[in-house]
């Protein structure tokens, strides 16, 4: 498996449970990985997206909340909402992720850990932001950051 794939999959398995449990998310992701070695590469990035969807994690639900009215955030799949939470930072936070490969990511996570529907859901979701990547880009970067 590609070593950013793996990574996005230990984010989610790490945001998941700290969504969840609330348990600190370096106890989380130091655990993961000594259950997952992976490649040092992958180890950053892992860390760059858990850190990025924490930094940002106020930001990226209002615009969960907004783009998926129908779904609220706490009534959502807690899985669902975190790949949300990691394609939303991929994509229109940090920019760094082309949209096509940010969601399509996102796509292949809720197959593997998503229910039947998670993945439409998902797509569709991500897909209404995709066409408003630009605005919602500079709406979040017009916003402090919270401290």
């Amino acid at each position: 498996m590609k070593t950013r794939r793996r990574a996005r999959r230990v984010t989610l398995e790490t945001l998941y449970e700290f969504d969840i449990a609330g348990h600190p998310v370096g106890k989380v992701l130091n655990r993961r990985l000594q259950d997952q070695p992976m490649e040092n590469s992958g180890v950053v990035f892992t860390s760059y997206l858990i850190a990025g969807v924490i930094d940002n994690l106020d930001h990226i639900d209002i615009l969960i909340a907004r783009y998926a009215p129908e779904w609220p955030l706490d009534q959502m799949a807690v899985i669902d909402r975190n790949i949300l939470r990691i394609a939303i930072f991929e994509f229109l936070v940090s920019g760094e992720t082309p949209v096509k490969v940010a969601i399509n990511e996102a796509v292949e996570l809720a197959k593997t850990y998503g229910s039947d529907s998670a993945p439409r859901f998902i797509n569709g979701v991500l897909g209404t932001l995709a066409e408003q990547a630009e605005v919602l880009r500079q709406e979040l970067h017009a916003v402090p950051a919270p401290e």
